[in-house]
């Protein structure tokens, strides 16, 4: 192995994306133990795991936050960080592949694709970045190489091009063939080395079947292999891994691996197909960003700048994570350009502040190693950064530059929360305030009308993380109110013509504002949301700066619905008509002429509340299944599919959010303990049973 890891093209930074219990952070530490960064294997079941370190984690075990790691696999440094899988924190997935390169997608043998393997999926084709696929599970009862690549085929729609071949099946597992190099690796039972030979000879004539097909499919999509298919009618080794290569990058192909992380065979190959096949930092297109201080109207890129992963160029980096903890806060970075070292000067582009780096560290999910300096391409923590939130732009002073940030998805449920003791309060404040600031999905804010403390998040499950998070850290007796689900209120028939005159005349200058507003609903069909603004009037009876004014007061108007006081989306507002006044019109007026003419056509118009809604995966024995049905008809849910998997009965159902609320429990008691169920919020439909008033 070389020792020479600074290289950029040596570099690989890499995320592991799956539906939960596929197998990811067994992945990630069978990565770590193959690549001699750990001694000792850790199980999830065990606690012993290097990247679920968090108490909560272990006690639940499943992944909650992300972690990074940091390895080293034939000569290129690996910067992996583990992501969840369960959808109440795709947040934090989302603001991982903000900085990454690649990502590992693991999906299990026996399932396929699974609802979040599909959602975490779309959100890696957002943010364009390249994959390779990894089948685990192979040694479990029912497990099947090929309906999973026909599931990732149908259901995510790539091109997958398998190139191994399992030897042997369920118990049975002990290997792959290398479809590329045509051998076999195989595992000793302890699964403690690799060892390569010859394909069997029961599987040789399926073999050359296969690596016919992958010839052909890779042949189908990449010029140059093409071009030696029909001239020698095949294609050699080396054609076909730059071939696979350059599919991956360009996303015109998802190369298939297989094996067992439990049992701790297919780590190897994978790591070669990490290095072979996904990205480095100068394979992927320089990060853009604007001029700080400058707003760019959408669109227009002439006044973006590119910064390119050159170690010498002008410093830019992105804080995607932040732990703020009592005794200071680590912030982790994603350098895109230039270097840094400790004791540097930085300026925080969106706080406009300078700010001085106490410390650099490699991370090792919770322990690190120091470091004198980063470069581009690196994933590294910074200590000493006082105002940087996740979404960040730290660059340097002399050259200002914003970057993108990562996008963070609105809350959709809400619980009150309350010191049991008044003495708590100020504690309990500060304790949200660090929940906040460490997960920008999280939402803290008073109730104007109860003065309540809200805390809003993605879930049932993210917000019992978060109040438990705040018990065990600061040690709180922490009350919790029953979670409220964010309603709207939308248009289901609009009014035309609807006018609206503010005139006020008390003294000195007046007021004068008169606007003519359409609304309509947005969507064809009520559930949508959004708001769109525009105007129709001529002949400037409406100067533009007025008509921005006016758009302005619409969606101060949007805060609360006239129905039950909720929100209001899913609506377009034309102006059509208007006058002004040679001395009392002003964009104030203008814009309190638009809220209250809004409120006046809402109040005119059809209204209906919409409530969120999540598309509800439940996998229960098959005798189970009237009883399931049963249960979510009665939370007002509407099946979609069902279908018999691995001897489990899979039923597909949309429920409105607010029926979910102990679910789950109701679930183990329908089943025996036996099932299971995953919910993805999917959007919002008109409510079917009267709304709470906000």
């Amino acid at each position: 192995m070389r020792t020479d890891l600074t290289s950029l093209t040596t570099v690989r930074n890499l995320g592991i994306l799956a539906h939960v219990d596929a197998g990811k952070t067994t992945v990630t530490e069978r990565i770590l133990y193959a690549t001699g960064t750990t001694h000792r294997r850790g199980e999830v079941h065990d606690g012993t795991t290097v990247t679920d370190f968090d108490p909560q984690e272990r006690d639940r075990g499943i992944t909650i936050f992300a972690a990074a790691v940091s390895c080293a696999w034939d000569g290129h440094r690996l910067n992996l960080i583990d992501t969840p899988g369960h959808v109440d924190f795709a947040d934090e997935v989302e603001r991982s592949l903000r900085v990454l390169d690649g990502a590992v997608a693991v999906f299990d043998a026996v399932a396929g694709v699974e609802p979040q393997s599909e959602s975490v999926w779309r959100q890696a084709d957002r943010h364009g970045v390249p994959r390779i696929a990894f089948v685990n599970k192979l040694d479990r009862a029912g497990a099947d190489l090929d309906a999973a690549v026909a599931s990732i085929r149908d259901r995510l729609h790539p091109a997958p091009l398998a190139v191994q071949l399992p030897i042997g099946s369920e118990d049975g597992f002990r290997g792959v063939v290398d479809l590329i190099r045509m051998r076999a690796l195989t595992w000793a039972e302890a699964g403690e080395a690799m060892v390569a030979g010859p394909v069997p000879d029961e599987l040789r004539e399926e073999a050359r079947r296969r690596r016919r097909m992958l010839e052909e499919a890779v042949a189908e999509r990449h010029t140059g292999a093409l071009e030696e298919f029909c001239t020698q009618s095949t294609v050699s080794s080396t054609t076909l891994v730059a071939a696979l290569r350059d599919l991956t990058r360009n996303g015109d192909g998802v190369v298939v691996l297989c094996g067992s992380a439990y049992r701790n065979r297919g780590i190897e190959p994978l790591l070669d197909a990490v290095v072979a096949y996904l990205p480095s930092p100068v394979d992927v297109p320089p990060v853009r960003g604007i001029p700080e201080g400058n707003g760019v109207p959408e669109g227009n890129d002439e006044v973006r700048e590119e910064r390119t992963a050159d170690p010498d160029a002008p410093f830019a980096a992105l804080a995607f994570k932040v732990n703020a903890t009592p005794t200071g806060r680590l912030t982790y970075l994603r350098v895109y350009s230039g270097t840094i070292e400790k004791g540097d000067i930085v300026r925080d582009a969106n706080a406009r502040r300078t700010e001085r780096i106490g410390r650099i560290l490699r991370v090792q999910a919770d322990r690190h190693a120091q470091l004198e300096r980063a470069v581009a391409g690196d994933i590294v923590a910074v200590v000493g950064l006082k105002s940087a939130r996740a979404g960040t732009t730290l660059c340097d002073p002399a050259a200002p530059i914003v970057l993108e940030p990562p996008g963070v998805a609105d809350p959709v449920v809400s619980v009150a929360v309350e010191a049991r003791r008044t003495a708590d309060s100020d504690r309990l404040a500060t304790a949200l305030a660090r929940l906040a600031e460490e997960d920008p999905s999280l939402v803290v804010r008073t109730d104007p009308e109860t003065g309540q403390t809200v805390l809003s998040g993605m879930g049932e499950l993210h917000l019992e993380v978060a109040v438990e998070k705040i018990r065990r850290a600061q040690g709180l007796d922490v009350g919790v109110g029953r979670p409220r689900v964010a309603y709207r209120e939308t248009v289901v028939r609009g009014v035309r013509g609807h006018v609206h005159r503010h005139v006020k005349q008390d003294g000195g200058a007046g007021q004068f504002a008169h606007v003519v507003l359409d609304v309509e609903p947005l969507h064809p069909e009520p559930g949508g949301t959004g708001f769109a603004f525009r105007s129709t009037v001529v002949g400037g009876r409406v100067p533009q700066e007025y008509v921005r004014a006016v758009e302005a007061g619409c969606r101060d108007a949007l805060a609360e619905g006239p129905q039950s006081g909720h929100p209001v989306t899913g609506l377009r507002v034309t102006l059509t008509d208007g006058s002004t006044h040679v001395k009392d019109s002003s964009e104030m007026a203008f814009r309190t002429a638009g809220r209250a003419a809004l409120l006046g056509a809402l109040r005119d118009s059809a209204m209906t509340v919409l409530e969120p809604v999540a598309e509800v995966t439940v996998t229960v024995p098959e005798d189970a299944v009237g009883g399931v049905l049963g249960d979510l008809a009665a939370r007002r849910g509407r099946v979609t599919g069902s279908a018999v998997r691995a001897g489990a009965a899979v039923v597909t159902a949309t429920v409105p959010l607010s029926e979910l609320f102990g679910y789950a429990t109701r679930l183990r008691g329908r089943s025996q303990g036996r099932g299971t169920f995953t919910a993805r919020p999917t959007g919002y439909a008109p409510t079917s049973h009267t709304a709470p008033t906000r």
